[in-house]
């Protein structure tokens, strides 16, 4: 608990310097707290699925944008579908496990995402999809690593390590995503 407490305190770290770019705090603006107890309870919603049956915890309006704090399990499968979102960008502070991801290059056969698809409503926005990666960087993660992923950046798991736990921190300037 107390790394997963320590895990939430980087990504607040993180998180802020971003933030203080795109606008200045007001004052008495409450800070949101998500508690390791709200990680684990996201988890446990789909311990063994790709993906969580809500992966935002909370999204949350910052004035003139959103900040969405999910955490998602990946377990090891064949490699997964690559995707970019055109609007949103997003940091992955990984908490357990190691994989292969792949960066930049371009989506294999791409294709845009639904407006309707759950993926573009509740999780980051429009954006395409595709089988794979032609080119990129190929990075190996692991726990404790953190990974910046900006809007329209493709990015894949090519291969995960038995699995892998991360929490994800998602920036919307144009505010996509709805709050909760």
């Amino acid at each position: 608990m107390k790394s997963t407490l320590r895990m939430i305190a980087l990504l607040s770290a993180v998180s802020a310097l971003p933030c203080a770019l795109v606008s200045a705090q007001q004052a008495g603006q409450a800070a949101t707290y998500i508690s390791a107890e709200d990680i684990k309870a996201n988890l446990n919603g789909a311990p063994n699925a790709a993906t969580n049956p809500s992966p935002n915890i909370r999204v949350i309006n910052e004035g003139s944008y959103n900040v969405a704090v999910g955490v998602l399990h990946r377990p090891e499968t064949p490699p997964g579908v690559a995707a970019l979102h055109h609007k949103v960008s997003e940091v992955y502070h990984v908490m357990d496990g190691s994989a292969t991801l792949v960066t930049g290059g371009k989506i294999v056969d791409q294709k845009e995402r639904p407006a309707d698809a759950k993926s573009v409503m509740l999780e980051d926005g429009p954006g395409a999809s595709g089988p794979s990666i032609q080119g990129g960087v190929t990075q190996h993660i692991k726990t404790g690593d953190v990974v910046v992923i900006p809007a329209g950046v493709p990015h894949w798991f090519s291969k995960i390590d038995g699995s892998i736990t991360y929490i994800v921190v998602r920036y919307d300037p144009n505010k996509l995503l709805a709050p909760k």
